[in-house]
């Protein structure tokens, strides 16, 4: 179990990401075996999620929307919890109501998801509490929202160009900046986590109790960071 989520790294919840779409809504998706690469068309072809696991520049998920044209780019170091919870809202963004029940989106602002995770609040800029992950708003660039992460920086966490629906970002970061750990292999844990003190990592197998309530116990002794 890992918390925060954000040093987590991506994880193997793929089927979150492509299976809802293909299975529940009957999206077209195209399989490149021998690579793993994965493209799923919406019904009117609008909206085409591209899921390339050996990218070049490191773009694990892509979705793309055309007229009007918007992109939001995911890293491989992206929780796939938080890359799942976009890719899951977006047949009701296209009016597609089916399954609304069990796929919630959140309506809550930002900076109330933010105060509620114990994230700063300055500007545009929403910072976790050690520091060591931000969300940054700048309304007047081609980019509107990025998630960086410090070990990360030449790589962020994820991109919203300017047009995104708001919709897609608070979906993200609620998944993001939630203290609820996520369970890994530690062996696919970044290795700034494996070396660094800053994340929660405690294990699923020789706990007497259930590993969820281990792992929040073992939280709240832990004093928060802020500088």
């Amino acid at each position: 179990m890992v918390s925060p989520r954000y040093m987590a790294g991506a994880g193997d919840r793929i089927a979150d990401v492509i299976g809802p779409l293909i299975d529940l809504f009957s999206w077209n998706h195209e399989h490149d075996a021998p690579t793993g690469h994965v493209t799923i068309d919406s019904p009117d072809r609008s909206l085409v999620v591209d899921f390339t696991p050996l990218h070049p520049l490191g773009h694990l998920c892509t979705v793309a929307h055309h007229e009007p044209s918007w992109e939001a780019t995911f890293s491989r170091q992206s929780p796939l919890e938080a890359v799942a919870a976009v890719t899951q809202a977006l047949p009701q963004l296209l009016g597609d109501t089916r399954h609304a029940e069990h796929i919630p989106i959140t309506d809550m602002p930002l900076d109330q998801l933010a105060a509620l995770n114990d994230w700063s609040v300055e500007g545009g800029t929403l910072t976790s509490p050690d520091l060591y992950c931000r969300l940054e708003y700048t309304p007047d660039q081609e980019i509107a929202w990025q998630v960086e992460h410090l070990y990360f920086e030449n790589a962020p966490l994820a991109t919203f160009t300017h047009g995104t629906p708001e919709g897609l970002v608070r979906s993200f970061f609620a998944h993001l900046a939630t203290p609820i750990a996520v369970e890994r292999a530690f062996a696919d844990l970044p290795l700034s986590t494996r070396h660094e003190h800053s994340a929660l990592v405690t294990p699923v197998r020789g706990t007497a109790m259930n590993p969820h309530v281990h792992h929040a116990l073992t939280q709240l002794d832990r004093p928060r960071r802020r500088r």
